[in-house]
């Protein structure tokens, strides 16, 4: 059976079936994102692709890892069909397809060429070098996280393999507390990468148990220390406590700028603040953009009335002014109406929020683009009183997919707000975003309120359950009760300290390695 199976393999590994096997792998792959939530997939969805690339000559190796990421990238981001129709809006039914398959194209492709290069790299050093198979399995590990950081720096991210694993598995998830989800990535790759190098010895008739104890070993360890993490007692002193109120306005984007949305959500926030506002709640969170006016509109609405009458703060989702631009803020306004401090979205979305490179291409991109103006970006050392002496961790939607602005907000922030719209995107896009948050209130131990236009707004505690989660496509109003925290976690003190420590280890090693003949 192995000198069959070692015979068969590499034809299987090679040309047109390679390629088909690298695609169906990241397919499999991306089935472990939510709303699929086959985490269990990410475990073993990578491992053929390392097979693949170990086998392959480094000239080959690109094709393989394109196929992969189209595969994963595809079907994670694949609700960004979920733009079109942007009819209501003025765009002709066929240029929305257009716009739509164009942005999926280009997030996937984007996607897939971080696994591009990082075959290629892994390719090329296997071309020069002799490695042993851990020593293998540690370069890819350190590739993989290194390409993930340089990619998260950008304004086009989303899908780390990281996000697979959220919200089912917790404990894995608390791996995050040490480096945030650069953690969970290494995990799953050297797990995958020693399953790889298992196959691989097996089918060359050479001890495969080391690669095969050392995954088993990986997995188990991993989850043993997450679950330690998990199992840490969470403080909640009664005089941390804070009521907090979420409304969920159901604004359908068709009409939400327009004065038929812009009625609907005066009079939908006003008897959302005041059904919770007779709760007792302490203050109350609104989505992103709740009402589309500046502070000065605002002023002559009834939910701002209401506020007077009621005097329970609101966190409300609106514009702002920033010289002749304006930004998608989040502001906190007392119980007396007063507008104390407010936060501007920081990571806006390309196409969807601003035009990207329109110095260069700005006349071709806006004809795509359905933009009539572009928003003003925030600063990225922004701080938001969320009430007198509390300071909270803010995030406003695409800014959930980054961990590095939570945590640099952590040392101050005692939870998390986060507004989202949501309204825009298919169904599987609230998913992934309410799994993104559960990754941000774990990696900072935080409680996350989460308020969206559409749906999922949401509860979670530091370690990641969803206490309250909302329907989809319903107007709702929640109160619950979270505690403020003022830990701080490895990642908070540290931050993503695990790739640079990969990266030097790889160096390091990579200077000893033996090097093969020419």
């Amino acid at each position: 059976m192995p000198s069959y199976f070692s015979k068969q393999l590499p034809e299987f590994l090679s040309g047109w079936r390679g390629a088909i096997i690298a695609l169906g792998s990241g397919l499999l792959m991306g089935l472990s994102v939510s709303p699929t939530d086959a985490w269990y997939l990410g475990w073993i969805a990578l491992a053929p692709l390392w097979a693949i690339v170990a086998r392959n000559r480094p000239t080959n190796v690109a094709r393989y890892g394109l196929c992969w990421g189209i595969g994963y990238h595809g079907v994670v981001i694949s609700w960004i069909l979920g733009v079109h129709p942007m009819t209501w809006m003025g765009v002709p039914w066929a240029t929305s397809l257009a716009i739509a398959i164009v942005c999926l194209v280009i997030l996937t492709l984007w996607g897939a060429v971080l696994v591009t290069i990082w075959a290629s790299l892994l390719g090329l050093l296997q071309r020069y070098f002799q490695p042993q198979p851990w020593l293998r399995v540690l370069w890819g590990t350190a590739l993989w996280c290194g390409l993930e950081y340089l990619w998260s720096q950008g304004d086009l991210w989303w899908s780390t393999l990281a996000l697979g694993q959220s919200p089912n598995n917790l404990p894995i998830l608390h791996l995050g507390q040490l480096s945030g989800g650069t953690t969970v990535t290494a995990l799953l790759v050297a797990v995958n990468g020693s399953i790889g190098e298992a196959c691989l010895a097996y089918s060359q008739q050479k001890s495969w148990k080391a690669p095969a104890l050392s995954a088993l070993g990986l997995l188990l360890s991993g989850h043993l220390i997450g679950y330690g993490l998990y199992q840490t007692a969470l403080t909640t002193n009664s005089a941390d406590a804070l009521q907090v109120g979420i409304i969920q306005g159901n604004i359908p984007n068709e009409i939400k700028l327009y004065p038929a949305g812009r009625q609907q959500a005066i009079e939908g926030y006003t008897t959302g603040y005041l059904t919770l506002a007779s709760q007792g709640v302490q203050a109350i969170l609104t989505p992103e953009g709740a009402l589309p006016y500046y502070p000065d509109e605002i002023r002559q609405s009834s939910l701002y009335a209401a506020v007077q009458a009621q005097g329970v703060p609101i966190w409300l989702g609106a514009f702002g002014r920033a010289g002749e631009n304006y930004t998608n803020s989040l502001h906190a306004i007392d119980g007396s109406g007063n507008f104390l401090t407010h936060y501007d979205k920081y990571k806006l979305v390309p196409l969807g929020e601003y035009v990207p490179f329109k110095a260069i291409i700005g006349q071709w991109v806006s004809r795509l683009s359905p933009l009539k103006a572009e928003l003003q970006a925030g600063k990225s050392d922004q701080e938001f009183d969320a009430l007198p002496g509390i300071r909270a961790i803010v995030g406003i939607c695409y800014e959930s997919a980054f961990g590095e602005h939570f945590r640099q907000q952590a040392p101050r922030g005692e939870f998390i707000l986060t507004a989202s719209n949501n309204a825009h995107y298919a169904a599987n896009m609230p998913a992934q975003h309410h799994a993104q948050d559960v990754m941000r209130a774990i990696e900072t131990s935080r409680w996350a309120v989460r308020a969206t236009n559409t749906g999922y707004s949401a509860i979670v505690d530091p370690h990641g359950h969803t206490l309250w989660r909302s329907n989809l496509h319903q107007f709702a109003t929640h109160s619950h009760q979270i505690y403020r925290q003022r830990q701080q976690t490895l990642y908070v003190r540290w931050g993503d300290w695990l790739t640079p420590t990969l990266a030097g280890a790889s160096l390091g090693l990579g200077l000893i390695a033996p090097r093969r003949r020419s």
